[in-house]
């Protein structure tokens, strides 16, 4: 094999999702405290992506009532249970392939090369998103206890064709009906 060869995509974590996948809740940094407000703005989530630092497993169990969970470990889940989490994971909805890993700073590949639309990351506890060579980077923020003097979000995540739209929702204000 010559070094002008792409190295092969190899799934790292399987989770089929249909075409029909359109709508994606993204969490992050739990802490082992899952909101009421957390489970209220991730219901209708088609797919859960956690973005590690879970804290519990109780709480991947309550994810998994609204919708499948792929989940990644973070740097507090040193558990037994959470080194069963793999570092990272690929979640695929339709066309779209999606990068899940804890820290971004701990980038391993190149999502353009890869093949990968979006990647999804916590660690920071800052929710935000941005584009870099079409690729789509999204931190939910973080979802359990209070860290810093930072909001305390989760983000949605709708596909539409090649248009991505995020949400991010504010778990401490209340919902405007």
């Amino acid at each position: 094999m010559g070094g002008d060869q792409a190295i092969p995509f190899v799934p790292r974590y399987d989770l089929a999702m249909t075409n029909e996948v359109k709508r994606i809740g993204l969490i992050s940094d739990t802490h082992g405290l899952l909101r009421k407000e957390a489970v209220e703005a991730l219901l209708g989530s088609e797919l859960i992506l956690h973005a590690g630092d879970v804290g519990r497993p109780e709480i991947l169990e309550a994810l998994k009532k609204i919708a499948p969970v792929v989940a990644v470990r973070g740097n507090v889940d040193t558990e037994p249970w959470g080194k069963t989490l793999p570092e990272t994971a690929v979640a695929k909805a339709g066309a779209v392939l999606i990068y899940i890993l804890h820290d971004v700073g701990a980038l391993d590949l190149n999502p353009v090369a890869a093949g990968f639309q979006i990647v999804v990351s916590g660690h920071s506890h800052k929710a935000g998103k941005s584009e870099r060579e079409g690729v789509l980077y999204i931190n939910p923020g973080s979802a359990g206890p209070r860290r810093f003097q930072l909001p305390v979000t989760v983000a949605r995540l709708r596909l539409g064709g090649t248009a991505y739209d995020v949400e991010f929702v504010d778990l401490e204000v209340p919902a405007t009906q």
